[in-house]
């Protein structure tokens, strides 16, 4: 058989990890400690799929992952995919000059976290001292 998710579970499964909002009949988010927060971290590169958070994450100085509430306040669901509900903006780069070329939403604060998903940013952003790199509400990871 081929094909893939309908777009209503893709809709689900995004809410699910964004949103913590349960499938009915399916998954719910009733763990002993659910994961409250999702930790949005910049790369230089792709980390790929085997990747974690620390694989060619930004390095500026002053640079620190973003912690996004998991909630529809944190996060916007719509059809097959998810966007910040408000600018996520990061630390200020105090010294060094890098391009980000890539975002992704994990699990950790700090140190090799799980990515849950990841993406292109575009366009790139050109990190030098002065400036704060942020990701707007009209970036989106979608899921197919």
């Amino acid at each position: 058989m081929s094909g893939g998710k309908s777009s209503q579970f893709c809709n689900d499964m995004l809410k699910l990890w964004f949103n913590a909002v349960g499938i009915p009949n399916l998954a719910d988010n009733a763990a002993t400690s659910p994961l409250t927060t999702i930790y949005v971290s910049l790369h230089t590169a792709d980390p790929g799929s085997g990747g974690a958070q620390t694989t060619s994450e930004a390095a500026y100085s002053g640079y620190t992952r973003v912690a996004v509430a998991r909630t529809a306040a944190g996060w916007t669901v719509t059809g097959s995919s998810v966007s910040p509900a408000s600018v996520i903006l990061f630390p200020q780069c105090t010294s060094g000059t890098e391009t980000e070329t890539f975002a992704a939403a994990g699990t950790a604060a700090s140190g090799a976290g799980k990515i849950l998903y990841r993406g292109p940013i575009s366009p790139v952003l050109a990190v030098s001292p002065g400036i704060n790199p942020e990701i707007t509400v009209a970036t989106a990871l979608t899921e197919s």
